[in-house]
C-alpha cells in the first residue's frame, strides 16, 4: 500500500468513526431507555477518540521511498527483498493494528462492564435470567396459562427453551445473560469467518482482512456494540447462523451434519433461526444431493429433540402460551415492541388487522420458501443473502416487531460480502493462490536430489574462428537462466 492509499484509508476510517460518534450521541439524546442512554454517552466518547487516533495515523505513516535512479533492474524471477522496517514503520503498524481492539474495548466492552456493574440492562436480560431461575427450580422456563392470566408482559418468556440456559450463570456465578450472549457471538462469528476460508493477508490480528480484525471491527460498530452492551438476545442466534452457513458451504460428508447440529442449537434459542434450515437444505441439495440433506436433518434432530421436543412433553401449554401466542400478538398482554412497521400497524387495527398480519407473514414465508426450489442458492454467500432477505421480510410483517431485528439481515449481508470477496480473490486467474496451492521452491542442483539421475548435459563443440578466445555462452539447463562463463575462468554473475 502506497502512502496515498494509506492516507485515504485512514481518512475514511476517521470519517466512519465520526459517523458512529454522531449516531451514539443521537441515541443518548433521544432514547427513553436508561441502558441505551448510558451506552450512547460512553460510546460517543469512544468513537470520538477513535476518529482522532485514526486521523493521527496519517502523520505517523512512513514517507514513500523513491527508487534510486541508478538501481539495476533485478533478473527475471528474482525475488525483491525489502529491508527491515524502520522504527517509524513499526510504530505505524502497531498503532493501526491495535485500533480495532481499542475500538471494541471502548465502545462495547467498557459500556458492558459499566452497565453490568450498575445492574442496568434492557428487559430481555431480566426475562432470560428469570427463565434460568425457573428452569433450575421447576424444570421449565415458562409460567403456565393459569399463572399468566391477568399478568403484564414482564411475566411472559417469548423465547424457546434453549435461551433459558443463558440465565443459569446468574444463579450460579452472579453473571447476567449478557456475558453469555457476547461470548457465544464472538466465538461463533470468528469461527464462521475462519471456516468460510478467510485468511490473514499479513499475519496477526492487525492484518487487513484477517479474521480477528474483521470480528473486532464489527463488534466495535454500533450494529453490535449497542446490543452487546445493553443485552441483545439476538447475538448468539446470529453467531450460530453464520457458523452453520459456513459449515454448510464446505465440502465433505461431515460438514453437513455439523451444520445441522449448529443450526439445531440455534433453533432451540429463538424462532428467528428456523428459516435457516430450509435455506441450508436447498444449498446442500444443489451442492451434494439428497444424502447431504439427510445428514443435515440427522445433525439437527438431537438438538431439536432435547431443546424442543422434551420441553413440549414437560410443559407444552406453557411453551405455546409464551413462545407462540405472545409473539404473534394472541396473548392477553401486548408486547412492548411497537416499531411502526407494516405488521405492527396492521395488528393495531383490531382482530381483523391481527389476522391480516399473520396471513401476510405466512404468505411471505411460503413465497420465499417456494423460491428455493427453482432458484436455490449456489454457495454459502448466496444462502446468507437469501436468509437475510427472508428475515428482513419477517421483521417487517411480524405483529410484534422492533428495529433491533435489523441486525440479522445487516450482519448476514456483511458476512456474505466478506465471504464472497475472499472467494473471488482466491479464484484461479485472480493473481492469488490459496495457501494450500503454494508449493515450496525446489532447491537447485543435483545434490538436493541424490536419488534422481543427473540430467544429460548438452555436448559443447569447441569454438573455432577468429574469436575463439572470447567468452562462450553455454546453453541453459531446464528451469535456469543461461550462464555466461568465460573460457577457463570463474562464472560471471547472471543478470
Amino acid at each position: 500500500m502506497n502512502i496515498s492509499a494509506a492516507r485515504r484509508t485512514a481518512y475514511a476510517g476517521s470519517a466512519l468513526w465520526t459517523v458512529c460518534a454522531v449516531f451514539a450521541a443521537l441515541t443518548a439524546a433521544v432514547t427513553a431507555l436508561p441502558p441505551h442512554r448510558t451506552w450512547g454517552v460512553l460510546a460517543a466518547v469512544g468513537y470520538a477518540v477513535l476518529a482522532l487516533v485514526s486521523a493521527a495515523t496519517v502523520r505517523s505513516a512512513p514517507p514513500p521511498v523513491a527508487p534510486a535512479a541508478s538501481a539495476v533492474p533485478a533478473a527475471p524471477g528474482a525475488a525483491c527483498r525489502a529491508g527491515p522496517p524502520t522504527r517509524r514503520q513499526r510504530r505505524h503498524r502497531w498503532l493501526t493494528g491495535r485500533l480495532p481492539l481499542v475500538g471494541c474495548a471502548l465502545t462495547a466492552l467498557l459500556p458492558l462492564l459499566v452497565l453490568a456493574f450498575t445492574d442496568s440492562a434492557q428487559e430481555e436480560v431480566h426475562v432470560v435470567d428469570r427463565a434460568g431461575a425457573r428452569l433450575l427450580a421447576h424444570g421449565t422456563p415458562y409460567l403456565g396459562p393459569d399463572q399468566l392470566s391477568g399478568a403484564d408482559y414482564t411475566a411472559y418468556n417469548p423465547y424457546l427453551p434453549g435461551m433459558a440456559l443463558f440465565g443459569v450463570p446468574r444463579q450460579l456465578l452472579g453473571l447476567d445473560a449478557r456475558f453469555g450472549f457476547a461470548a457465544v457471538f464472538l466465538l461463533t462469528f470468528a469461527l464462521s469467518l475462519r471456516i468460510a476460508g478467510l485468511r490473514a493477508t499479513g499475519g496477526g490480528p492487525g492484518a487487513p482482512g484477517s479474521v480477528g480484525r474483521r470480528t473486532l471491527l464489527l463488534t466495535a460498530s454500533p450494529l453490535i456494540a449497542l446490543p452487546l452492551a445493553v443485552g441483545g438476545d439476538d447475538l448468539p442466534v446470529l453467531g450460530l447462523l453464520c457458523l452453520g452457513l459456513a459449515l454448510a458451504g464446505r465440502h465433505g460428508s461431515a460438514a453437513a451434519g455439523r451444520s445441522g447440529l449448529v443450526l439445531g442449537v440455534a433453533c432451540t434459542l429463538k424462532a428467528t433461526a428456523w428459516p435457516a434450515l430450509p435455506v441450508v437444505a436447498a444449498l446442500l441439495a444443489v451442492r451434494a444431493g439428497r444424502p447431504a440433506v439427510l445428514r443435515l436433518a440427522g445433525g439437527a434432530a438431537p438438538a431439536l429433540a432435547v431443546g424442543l421436543a422434551l420441553p413440549v412433553l414437560v410443559d407444552g401449554a406453557g411453551l405455546a402460551a409464551n413462545a407462540i401466542r405472545y409473539p404473534l400478538g394472541l396473548a392477553e398482554a401486548a408486547s412492548p415492541a411497537a416499531a411502526p412497521l407494516p405488521g405492527r400497524l396492521l395488528a393495531a387495527l383490531g382482530p381483523a388487522g391481527q389476522l391480516c398480519a399473520v396471513v401476510a407473514l405466512v404468505l411471505a414465508a411460503l413465497l420465499i420458501g417456494g423460491s428455493l426450489l427453482p432458484l436455490p442458492p449456489r454457495d454459502a454467500g448466496g444462502a446468507a443473502l437469501r436468509l437475510a432477505l427472508g428475515l428482513l421480510v419477517a421483521m417487517a410483517l411480524l405483529p410484534a416487531s422492533r428495529f433491533g431485528y435489523a441486525v440479522y439481515p445487516a450482519v448476514l449481508a456483511l458476512w456474505a460480502y466478506w465471504r464472497n470477496l475472499d472467494a473471488r480473490r482466491l479464484e484461479p486467474g485472480s493473481g492469488r493462490r490459496p495457501p494450500t496451492a503454494r508449493r515450496p521452491a525446489e532447491p537447485w542442483g543435483e545434490a538436493a536430489h541424490p536419488d534422481r539421475e543427473p540430467e544429460p548435459r548438452p555436448h559443447r563443440q569447441p569454438l573455432t574462428g577468429p574469436h575463439a578466445d572470447r567468452d562462450e555462452r553455454l546453453p541453459a539447463p531446464a528451469g535456469r537462466h543461461r550462464d555466461v562463463r568465460p573460457r577457463d575462468r570463474t562464472p560471471l554473475p547472471t543478470r
